[in-house]
C-alpha cells in the first residue's frame, strides 16, 4: 500500500511495461477493466497503448475503470475510457460481460468478503479472461523476525497459499496462471485465468477437490497430494519472465 497514486502507478509499471513487451498479447487486448481504479493513472496507461513498431498505431483498448470516486478525469480525457462509480466487490451488474483483463493492484486487501468478490469478477470476464492481481503480504519475516502489520481498511492477511487457495475455490485457472512473491518483497502477485469450473462452496470444498478440478499450479498438485494440504515452502510458480520462485516465506 502507497502514500499516494502515483507512488501506486510507479509500482504498477514493473508490472504493466513488463506486459508491454509481449506484442502479440498486446495485440489481443480489446477490453479492460480497472478494479479500484483510484485516480486513473493505470487505466490511462492501458488506454494510452500503442504498437511498438516504427509507425506506432494505437491499440485502442476499451478501458473501464471502477472504483467509489465521484468521477475520473481520464474518462473525460481519453475516449476510449468510461467510468463506473461502484463497489468493486459487488455483483457489478450495470457492466458489460466479456473484459479481456481484469487490472487490480493495491486494492483486493480492502475486500471484505474476497471469495465472494474474485466469485462475482468472474461474471464480468471474458470465456478465458485473465485476472491480474497485486496485493500487499502484511506478514512477513525481516532479519528472522516475524513482522506483522494491520492498516486501517485491511481485514485479511493474505499469503500465496491464501491467494492461490481464495482464486481457485471461486474458479479461477491457477494452474495456467504465473505468480511471483520474491524475498525481501511484501508484495503478492497473481495472475489466474476464467476456466468453465463454476465457484465452489468454499465451507465444503477440500484441497483434494481443487486438484481433481485442475485449478491449482503443478506444485501446488503435488504438495497437497503429499501433505493434504498445501504447504508454501513446496511452492514453485513460473513468472511471466519464464523464471520459476521459489516461494519460501
Amino acid at each position: 500500500m502507497f502514500r499516494n497514486d502515483k507512488e501506486a502507478h510507479e509500482h504498477s509499471l514493473l508490472t504493466l511495461n513488463h506486459l508491454y513487451g509481449y506484442d502479440d498479447f498486446m495485440a489481443s487486448i480489446h477490453t479492460v477493466a480497472d478494479l479500484g481504479c483510484g485516480s486513473g493513472l493505470d487505466i490511462e496507461w492501458w488506454a494510452s497503448r500503442t504498437t511498438r513498431d516504427d509507425a506506432k498505431k494505437p491499440l485502442n483498448i476499451s478501458c473501464q475503470g471502477i472504483d467509489l470516486h465521484t468521477s475520473l478525469p481520464a474518462a473525460k480525457t481519453y475516449k476510449n475510457i468510461t467510468y463506473q462509480r461502484a463497489d468493486f466487490e459487488g455483483e457489478l451488474a450495470c457492466l458489460e460481460n466479456g473484459f479481456d483483463i481484469l487490472w487490480c493492484h493495491d486494492s483486493f486487501q480492502y475486500c471484505i468478503n474476497p471469495l465472494q468478490t474474485l466469485a462475482n469478477w468472474r461474471k464480468i470476464s471474458a470465456a478465458n479472461g485473465m485476472l491480474m492481481l497485486v496485493v500487499p503480504q502484511t506478514t512477513n519475516t525481516y532479519q528472522r523476525d516475524l513482522d506483522f502489520n494491520q492498516p486501517d481498511g485491511c481485514f485479511y492477511h493474505h499469503t500465496m497459499v491464501s491467494l492461490i487457495h481464495m482464486l481457485a475455490t471461486a474458479g479461477w485457472d491457477c494452474k495456467s496462471g504465473f505468480f511471483k512473491k520474491e524475498p525481501n518483497d511484501d508484495w503478492l502477485y497473481a495472475i489466474a485465468y476464467n476456466s468453465t469450473q463454476p465457484a465452489m462452496n468454499p465451507k465444503t470444498t477440500r484441497w483434494y477437490d481443487l486438484v481433481e478440478a485442475k485449478l491449482l499450479p503443478d506444485s501446488a498438485d503435488k504438495s497437497v497430494l503429499a501433505r493434504g494440504f498445501l504447504h508454501q515452502k513446496d511452492l514453485v510458480l513460473p513468472w511471466l519472465n519464464k523464471s520459476l520462485n521459489f516461494v519460501g516465506n
